[in-house]
């Protein structure tokens, strides 16, 4: 029970990694908000499971301002506070660079960058409050590693490395922690076209030391341990996990 007694907001919370750690933060002991978009059934499903009155779902597009602050407000009247974010609510359109339009330009930054800087913003006016809180940021290998034909969402996350290193700073005299998550290959529905071409897959795992693609749950384990008060002493960087796909060389 290393999150008793806390309150998480999981923004993007119904499917694939964000479920996974709205699951794990319950199974600790939170309270959580689970955030979700377009998928209300499986946002209300996983608040079933978690139970005993323990967690609510709400409907929130995190690329606008407004139904931010209605967020983190619904949060904060039902729970009565706010101690632990989890900006993982994100959106990639693969497109080649020569074909991508102002529209998905827009959309992808709006969902992946706007929206974790203005969760952060609003979710951090309310642990300024308590003078302690957790901000964790799901970013990806791709804020490092380039990903031709995916160079919108690389853009995104290579923005959020550095808000999360310069909210860290900034935060910091609040006792409030910033920190990332880099996940590699997970299996999530993100992923859904690779995970279903065995020639994809193939090429994939030969570029993981570790010989497999993550599961969600890997991600929720490093989360719970971020929002943890073992992690106290941690902030302003992004722990990779990628079954070591960024220190991979290959041979020569």
């Amino acid at each position: 029970m290393q999150l008793a007694g806390k309150v998480a907001l999981v923004t993007g919370g119904s499917l694939g990694i964000g479920e996974a750690i709205a699951r794990a933060f319950g199974r600790e002991g939170a309270h959580i908000t689970v955030d979700y978009f377009h998928h209300r059934e499986p946002a209300e499903h996983v608040c079933r499971e978690i139970g005993h009155g323990r967690a609510i779902a709400v409907q929130a597009d995190v690329s606008k301002v407004a139904d931010i602050e209605r967020l983190v407000q619904t949060t904060v009247e039902k729970f009565g506070r706010l101690d632990i974010l989890v900006n993982n609510a994100g959106i990639e359109m693969p497109t080649p660079f020569l074909e991508v339009t102002e529209e998905q330009w827009d959309q992808q930054l709006a969902v992946d960058l706007k929206g974790p800087f203005f969760v952060a913003q609003a979710a951090a006016r309310q642990m300024i409050k308590h003078k302690k809180g957790k901000i964790i940021n799901i970013s990806s290998v791709h804020e490092d590693l380039p990903m031709p034909g995916n160079a919108a969402y690389c853009a995104a996350k290579g923005g959020l490395r550095m808000l999360i290193r310069t909210l860290a700073d900034e935060l910091a005299p609040h006792h409030i922690n910033v920190v990332g998550i880099g996940p590699g290959a997970i299996a999530t529905p993100i992923n859904k076209h690779t995970l279903e071409d065995p020639q994809k897959v193939q090429a994939l795992l030969s570029t993981i030391p570790l010989g497999r693609i993550g599961k969600p749950e890997d991600v929720a384990g490093l989360a719970v341990w971020l929002a943890s008060d073992a992690a106290d002493y941690v902030t302003g960087t992004t722990f990779f996990i990628d079954g070591g796909l960024m220190v991979h060389a290959g041979s020569l």
